[in-house]
């Protein structure tokens, strides 16, 4: 069932299973504030095993441009086009988010996003791979972040 990510009032509902749950709804309601700020979109995520195709395209995109492969169980994902963008996420149980943004017309942005909730070790299939930059977030705390572009079509 989607749910309506609140960031006025930061809920765990659909993340209660991960250990860093609290952190997690914040990296959540972080997301679900900017896209009402800057687009006028209200964030609605669903359970992963509602939106199969959400996280098969997310997962393809990781495994073709970067061979990684996400050892955490997906809780929750998101599909939407703001702004010319295809956008993606998934919410994984460890606490790590990924996010897909992807420029519909030719030549445009296209990137993959990882942040880390508070209070989480970064994934080893990461670890090597990525350095991490911190951001601080009122809902969320200190946000850890990195990026890859997409150099493929998907």
């Amino acid at each position: 069932m989607p749910y309506v990510v609140d960031f006025v009032t930061v809920s765990t509902v659909g993340l209660e299973s991960s250990p860093v749950a609290d952190a997690l709804a914040g990296l959540r309601a972080n997301e679900a504030r900017y896209y009402k700020n800057k687009y006028d979109h209200v964030f609605t995520v669903s359970p992963a095993s509602e939106a199969p195709e959400t996280l098969d395209w997310v997962t393809r995109i990781l495994a073709h441009e970067r061979e990684i492969v996400v050892s955490a169980r997906p809780l929750e994902v998101t599909s939407f086009e703001v702004d010319g963008l295809r956008m993606a996420y998934v919410f994984y149980e460890s606490g790590l988010s990924v996010n897909v943004m992807y420029g519909i017309e030719e030549g445009a942005k296209r990137a993959v996003g990882f942040k880390l909730s508070e209070g989480m070790d970064v994934p080893e299939e990461l670890a090597s791979r990525f350095k991490f930059a911190r951001q601080k977030s009122k809902l969320a705390g200190v946000i850890r972040g990195s990026y890859f572009v997409i150099k493929g079509e998907y």
